[in-house]
């Protein structure tokens, strides 16, 4: 038996450094959304203080496999646009903390439920965090 796999990405980012960052994450969950086993994602920011905000992405995925096909698609992707990541990790200053996660109770049904079925809305997933409250950027 598979168990659904949760890319999550941690980001702490400069303010000055916020648009040219989000236009880079948004269009890589354009193209994770189109990858076979895809199956939601999330992107969530936090503001951290007054120079720096924190950013999560999710992507629920079917299993390993769909994310090391994902990874090759999004290689792809970099080395047709000339995009470096860690280029621009390094030029604007972001620190990034990259994991898998897999359900901590796998027999719970709720850990394999897409999670607009279960919330009313997505945004209800939002945790509020020591330094302030999450909030959704993809509106969707």
């Amino acid at each position: 038996m598979t168990h659904r796999i949760y890319r999550v990405y941690k980001f702490v980012v400069p303010n000055q450094a916020r648009e040219e960052f989000l236009t880079q994450v948004k269009k890589t969950h354009q193209l994770l959304k189109a990858q076979p086993g895809f199956i939601q994602d999330f992107l969530l920011e936090q503001p951290a203080d007054t120079e720096e905000f924190n950013v999560i992405t999710i992507v629920e995925w079917r299993d390993a496999k769909a994310i090391e096909d994902a990874r090759a698609a999004v290689m792809t992707m970099h080395k047709n646009t000339g995009f470096n990541p860690q280029e621009m990790f390094a030029r604007l200053g972001i620190k990034a903390d990259l994991g898998n996660y897999k359900p901590s109770m796998p027999n719970n049904p709720v850990a394999h439920r897409p999670y607009q079925t279960w919330l009313a809305k997505p945004e209800r997933l939002l945790a509020t965090g020591e330094q302030g409250r999450w909030s959704a950027l993809s509106g969707e």
